[in-house]
């Protein structure tokens, strides 16, 4: 728990405060009873109409005192509750940023999302009742039983027994609700997980008409975290019952006794009133005490499993920002000297193999060839061939197992982050909008650019003849996911995204699926009589889309098994040739 309560640091004042402004009103809380022991006494048995309203007056300023110093209490609570909240949600987005795909995987979307929210809301609560109840139920628990002894000592022994029993209640409760409300918020993970793929695969489930399944699913997983809730919660209940029972009890026996030392004279009447006051005081106090402790039950489970999280390290070290790498300087030397047939590998695996974390067998194995700048390389196999594992190498989204990536002949993980995604461009299979102007989200890929190179990277992606149409032009509105646009409309503004960066090396991750054949062949053609063209490459499992490929690379079951132009592969590669058979008649040519 000390990694999340650091973030307490920024706030000691604050942190300080609130418990002493609020023992403050729990001292003036404490003397309430002794000043209306005095009016009965004094006031009351001698009639003495004077003495009653000096005592009132005097209850009053204790009152607005109380009242003044409880106010200012909760105010620094909250600003040290909400400040903690604040700086732990910064702090848990920036680590999570700072996680490879490999951690990103295992842990799960719905899992972060919950962390993120619930469990940051559960500890923000947690904070904000422990700075203002935390230190002041105990504070008057006890000043009320030493009150009590002062006043007579033979009936405060019954306060001496019932705040032990109380307490014991209290533990008890405590020691199965906690791991409970862990229980309680996997559960809720699995609840959250459920829904958030409904809603993103909505269609998906319309189109084969599984709504019924899905809600039976939905309601059985809700039926466990209701379960589980309503079990934790009558254990839960059991407090306030139980605590109020023993008080009760208490109070009897304390007017039972107090009345026999009302009528032998050691006390008076007023004296017995102040300690049924203080007997009262502790019944509030406790039941307040149990809630909290309910609720930093809860805080406690939340700030345990967002620690969980922010103790993942990444496995994914990046080197220290460079001016100029030592790739770039060999590679400008290397084409200097010894001219074109010996220039330095736009990018090369060696003898590359990945596993994923956890699976049974290798994604990739024993991958090896080199690709120079300006080339296009064509990547073609079925489905789960291994081609989006291959190309989410270059930009070292995951670290190889065996072998190396070399990108202008340095390993990629000699790169420092920024240097890498500088040097390469990647187009995601799904194309991701956000909700915002088409212009903000084309100035991810560079946020000095000017509308004129904006237009040229639309002109080159092809989409400039859509986004001209708009009434708004680039200050078109998107929705988030880019839902107002169709599918081919998001994944050509993907791509202008990423043309923006202008990137040494240009991955097409299957991003241009959505695209009728014209337009993707126009722009294979547009990227390639670019300025300075980049080395591209195309994930498809479209033949047509790499069949001008300098060269094309088949994956099955994550092996190469031919690389070659298109021609020579339709000779010597047979999975190769099926592909294309499966997409064109036999024979037939084509051009694009």
């Amino acid at each position: 728990m000390k990694k999340v309560l650091s973030h307490l640091t920024e706030f000691k004042k604050e942190c300080v405060l609130a418990p002493l402004f609020k023992m403050l009103e729990a001292t003036f809380e404490l003397l309430v009873p002794l000043v209306m022991a005095s009016v009965i006494d004094t006031g009351i048995r001698t009639a003495d109409k004077g003495y009653i309203i000096r005592m009132c007056v005097i209850l009053v300023g204790l009152g607005v005192i109380g009242l003044a110093s409880s106010v200012t209490a909760q105010f620094f609570a909250a600003k040290a509750a909400i400040g903690f909240s604040t700086s732990l949600r910064h702090a848990l987005f920036s680590h999570i940023q700072s996680l490879s795909f490999a951690e990103l995987d295992t842990i799960g979307n719905s899992t972060l999302i919950t962390r993120m929210t619930s469990d940051v809301n559960q500890a923000q609560n947690g904070v904000n009742m422990f700075l203002r109840l935390f230190l002041r139920s105990p504070f008057i628990v006890i000043g009320a039983m030493v009150m009590a002894f002062t006043i007579d000592a033979k009936a405060a022994l019954i306060f001496a027994i019932t705040i032990p029993i109380l307490s014991l209640v209290v533990f008890i409760i405590m020691k199965f609700t906690i791991p409970m409300y862990k229980k309680v918020q996997s559960k809720l993970d699995r609840v959250l997980l459920n829904t958030r793929e409904n809603l993103t695969g909505t269609r998906v489930i319309r189109a084969f008409h599984k709504e019924e399944d899905e809600i039976s699913q939905f309601h059985a997983d809700h039926g466990e975290l209701t379960g589980m809730q309503l079990f934790v919660g009558r254990i839960s209940a059991l407090m306030n019952p139980l605590t109020y029972i023993i008080i009760n009890l208490a109070i009897i026996a304390l007017l039972y006794v107090g009345a026999f030392r009302v009528n032998q004279g050691i006390i008076t009447q007023g004296q017995l009133v102040a300690l049924v006051n203080y007997m009262s005081q502790i019944l509030v106090e406790l039941i307040k005490l149990a809630n909290l402790i309910v609720t930093l039950t809860k805080a406690t489970a939340s700030i345990g499993r967002v620690e969980s999280l922010l103790l993942i390290q990444s496995t994914m070290e990046f080197a220290a920002v460079t001016q100029n790498t030592a790739g770039e300087n060999r590679e400008r030397k290397t084409e200097k000297n010894t001219g074109e047939n010996k220039r330095v590998p736009s990018v090369s695996f060696e003898h590359v193999s990945l596993t994923y974390k956890d699976a049974g067998a290798e994604a990739l194995s024993d991958i090896d060839f080199k690709v120079y700048k300006g080339e296009t390389i064509g990547i073609i196999g079925g489905t789960g061939a291994g081609k989006t594992s291959l190309v989410h190498l270059i930009p070292r989204y995951y670290d190889v197992t065996k072998g190396s990536v070399l990108l202008s002949g340095k390993n990629v993980k000699e790169y420092s982050q920024a240097e890498i995604h500088k040097k390469v461009g990647v187009v995601m299979q799904n194309a991701v909008l956000f909700k915002g102007t088409i212009r903000e989200n084309l100035l991810w890929g560079s946020e000095n650019a000017t509308d004129k190179q904006i237009w040229e990277a639309l002109s080159i992606s092809q989409a400039k003849e859509f986004v001209d149409l708009k009434s708004d032009k680039l200050d078109t509105q998107i929705e988030q996911g880019g839902k107002n646009l169709s599918g081919g409309q998001r994944q050509r503004l993907s791509i202008t995204r990423t043309l923006m960066q202008k990137p040494e090396v240009l991955i097409l991750d299957d991003s241009s699926s959505a695209l009728d054949y014209a337009t993707d062949a126009k722009l294979r053609k547009a990227i390639r009589e670019m300025k300075e063209a980049p080395t591209v490459f195309v994930v498809t499992q479209r033949t047509s889309s790499v069949m001008h490929a300098d060269k094309i690379i088949v994956l099955d079951d994550g092996e190469i098994k031919g690389i070659g132009t298109h021609e020579s592969l339709l000779e010597s590669c047979d999975i190769y040739k099926e592909i294309y058979d499966s997409q064109f008649e036999k024979g037939e040519e084509h051009s694009a």
